[in-house]
């Protein structure tokens, strides 16, 4: 038995052995990124938004329709970063109530290293109100009482932006939470992201095989479709709700 490992330990400490287990290859590391030219603002933090609107004294805040078409569709103007960097952003549309701006603004007082990066929103606070009865009252009798108000979302839209002397990687996590717990679709992206799902959207439309797309199946009235399609649907071709 004592042979048999000292025969074992003897083939393993041999210098060819030895020259073959700790021969490593030319490695190459990039050089760190420059962020020379990034300034901290003074207040990193996210704002805090008041949940109800301020209106004038004189003035009796007004109640809305359901206007469902402000988070229908795509996003068409606040659907790039800014900073160039990383954020959050929505892919369905939904409404943000003020519980859910205080999760975000929350978890990035608690997650973000302050001394070195920042957030700002790129959303508006709530505006829209949301009228409610109360439990028990029969229908009639006008419309009810204001209960909260919401912002509402579109499909594209950028929630929030993170910048600074950072990587992807440090704020992903934090992104991914935040994302996680919006009350619709989302996900954390950064530039690279951004631009890499721009160019897949572009290369699809442009080397599609298939001929018989939704927009073409709807424009030509294919299996009678615009009997069971929305106005919405001849708009958007079945991509967005």
């Amino acid at each position: 038995m004592m042979r048999n490992t000292w025969n074992i330990a003897t083939n393993i400490l041999r210098p060819e052995k030895l020259q073959m287990i700790f021969t490593a290859g030319i490695k190459y590391f990039p050089p760190p990124k420059n962020y020379d030219d990034i300034q901290i603002p003074e207040r990193p933090r996210l704002k805090v938004f008041d949940k109800v609107p301020l209106y004038p004294s004189n003035i009796k805040p007004p109640k809305m329709q359901k206007r469902l078409r402000y988070m229908r569709g795509p996003e068409t103007v606040h659907n790039t970063l800014q900073l160039q960097q990383y954020g959050v952003v929505a892919r369905g549309g939904g409404r943000m109530r003020h519980e859910h701006f205080e999760m975000v603004r929350l978890q990035v007082a608690r997650r973000l290293d302050q001394k070195k990066m920042f957030a700002i929103w790129r959303i508006d606070p709530p505006w829209q109100p949301i009228t409610k009865k109360g439990q028990g009252q029969r229908m009639g009798g006008g419309k009810g009482a204001i209960d909260h108000y919401v912002t509402p979302i579109k499909n594209g839209r950028i929630i929030f932006e993170v910048g600074g002397k950072c990587e992807y990687a440090e704020v992903k996590n934090m992104l991914r939470i935040i994302a996680e717990r919006l009350p619709f679709k989302a996900e954390p992206v950064s530039q690279e992201i951004m631009e890499k799902f721009a160019a897949d959207e572009k290369w699809k439309e442009e080397n599609n095989q298939n001929n018989y797309t939704m927009k073409y199946l709807i424009q030509n009235n294919m299996g009678g479709c615009h009997k069971h399609i929305s106005k919405y649907d001849h708009r958007w071709y079945c991509k967005y709700l």
